[in-house]
């Protein structure tokens, strides 16, 4: 978890960052606002003041100029609320870009760490459901406004009479008091409601997801989640009815003083001016004053303590905006091709996590190997990948490419010499030729990889061809691909790629043993001179490599040739590979 030393502040930067002008809007806003405060409190004893003292003409004058005012005040208020919705949507889609951003870019550690990713839904929540970036900068707002107003009517009223603020802030008091409870409330509220928010959201994105429509037609896990989304959904019932009863029973406390106090008021100045004999147009200057001076008062306090709330409430977007990122590592700009690789007494273990998934090995590759990594599941195949992306950093020892330690180099220009396919790789809405070269290539690029890795006939047989949609999001001509077809396109999109390194983590798992077989056997020209690392359970790859990388219980058990390791008869290695081999021959 961050520990921010200025979090208020640190939101306000990335918050005028992102939207400079909502700031400049909200600020004018507030100036037009305690004028308004303050003429509005004055305008009607100016009126009645007018009308005893001067002729009918000049009253109706005086009048025509209040009304122009307030009808001035009227439109730039319209205006400028209007002009602060519109910021606000700007800002909320701004704010959403960036921390899109930051997740994209950050240590990839956070992205599987589940307090990062219930931290992400918390923002989430913030952001879209209590509307807490509006609430924190109008609230900041609507405190400035408040104490200028404040100081205005205050001046005021002390010249008439003292105790007509001291009876003002005793109820200003009582009803502070009430508004931190009902505050504190709140904040107790949100946190329970989080995990509540979460588990409910989770099921209702389930079960309105066509994707699980087939599961939830033949097995039972479909009424069990729908059984927890009711049950998820009557506890945000009960949680929003609890809390609707005490803000019922605080604001009514509050408007009982609220009413004392409009009373005395009252009284007060009534006996005062009958007493000093004052005029009409003082008596309803100092009530008007009195009673506004009041009302800002306890909108002062009520903006606070929700400037405040909102600003606890923001805690998980400044934990998010201000986590580390990878583009902030290295200086030097990789130029050329990769060379070698070489680890050197590594050791990592995944955060918070104290188990050794590597355990201080040491192995080299040089450029245009074709090196096959295999063991037991857990023997740290994957995680040897992701240590080479920059995705993890190692707890000892290090990584060099071409002699360097991979994190002196500038990320941008590291990552570009790396195509990596992962386990969990993604085909997005775009059509094939898109998702094979995005926006760096033709149709021809894309129609000429396709064929290498055995397409070449699904894409004949579409009626737009390389340029059908992939799955119906948008369109429902869009095709759905099975998943060696897919995993075959991401194969493409790897091989795409001007990188030096191409690295398949389990690329063929979705295939079977043939097509598998195939392309394992053509490999080499598919990844032409390339260096090529890969990971897949099933041994027959290792006979198209260079070398085989074994691994067991974090320790390399050998490097070496399949020719070599395969004749040690009571090795890990062979008893693997002569292991799949029985199944494929039975």
């Amino acid at each position: 978890m961050n520990k921010v030393k200025h979090p208020t502040l640190t939101f306000l930067k990335f918050s005028y960052k992102a939207n400079k002008k909502y700031y400049y809007v909200m600020i004018f806003n507030c100036l037009v606002g305690a004028f308004a405060t303050i003429f509005n409190a004055y305008s009607l004893s100016l009126l009645i003041s007018s009308l005893e003292t001067k002729t009918y003409q000049q009253t109706l004058i005086v009048g025509l100029i209040i009304v122009v005012i307030n009808f001035i005040i009227f439109f730039l208020s319209k205006y400028l609320n209007q002009s602060l919705k519109l910021e606000q949507e700007r800002m909320n889609f701004r704010v959403n870009e960036e921390i899109s951003y930051i997740l994209m870019t950050t240590d990839f550690e956070h992205i599987e760490d589940p307090y990062y990713l219930e931290l992400k839904e918390r923002a989430k929540l913030v952001i879209e459901n209590q509307g807490s970036i509006y609430g924190f900068i109008k609230n900041l707002a609507d405190i400035i406004q408040g104490i200028i107003s404040l100081i205005g009517l205050a001046a005021i009223i002390i010249a008439f009479d003292y105790i007509i603020i001291v009876v003002v802030l005793i109820s200003f008091l009582i009803f502070t008091i009430f508004t931190i409870y009902l505050n504190k409330t709140l904040v107790i509220f949100f946190n329970d409601l989080l995990p509540i928010n979460h588990h409910f959201g989770y099921y209702y994105m389930i079960l309105s997801e066509p994707l699980y429509g087939k599961d939830f037609r033949f097995y039972p896990v479909g009424n069990l989640m729908e059984k927890q989304y009711k049950s998820f959904a009557a506890s945000l019932e009960k949680y929003t009815t609890k809390l609707g009863k005490k803000i019922a029973k605080v604001s009514a406390t509050q408007s009982f003083f609220k009413v004392v106090e409009n009373a005395f008021v009252y009284c007060y100045i009534i006996i005062k001016t009958i007493v000093l004999r004052l005029s009409v147009a003082s008596f309803s200057l100092y009530v008007s004053m009195a009673l506004n001076l009041s009302m800002v008062l306890q909108s002062l306090v009520s903006t606070t303590t929700n400037f405040l709330r909102y600003n606890s409430y923001l805690i998980s977007i400044i934990d998010l905006i201000t986590l580390p990122n990878l583009k902030k590592k290295g200086l030097i700009k990789f130029e050329g091709e990769i060379e070698t690789i070489e680890f050197k007494d590594v050791t990592f273990s995944y955060p918070k996590n104290n188990e050794i998934i590597l355990d201080d090995i040491s192995f080299k590759i040089n450029k245009n190997e074709k090196i096959s990594i295999v063991g037991l599941n857990g023997a740290g195949k994957t995680t040897i990948v992701k240590l080479i992306c920059r995705l993890y950093q190692v707890n000892k020892g290090e990584i060099l490419i071409n002699g360097k330690n991979i994190l002196d180099y500038d990320y941008d220009s590291y990552i570009q010499k790396i195509s990596c396919v992962f386990q969990d790789y993604k085909i997005f809405a775009y059509s094939i030729k898109e998702n094979i070269v995005g926006d760096t290539g033709t149709e021809q690029d894309a129609l000429n990889l396709a064929s290498k890795v055995g397409l070449k006939e699904k894409i004949d047989s579409l009626k737009d061809g390389i340029n059908t949609l992939y799955g119906k999001s948008f369109d429902e001509k869009g095709v759905e691909l099975s998943g060696g077809e897919a995993q075959k396109i991401a194969i493409a999109r790897a091989l795409h790629s001007a990188s030096s390194l191409i690295i398949l983590d389990e690329p063929t798992s979705a295939l079977d043993p043939l097509i598998e077989a195939e392309i394992y056997a053509s490999f080499n020209d598919l990844v032409q001179n390339k260096t090529a690392i890969y990971i897949s359970h099933r041994m027959s790859s290792s006979v198209f490599c260079d070398k085989i990388l074994l691994l067991n219980k974090g320790k390399i058990e050998a490097f070496a040739p399949h020719s070599e390791l395969i004749k040690d008869q009571n090795s890990l290695y062979y008893k693997l590979f002569n292991a799949q081999a029985k199944n494929y021959q039975s």
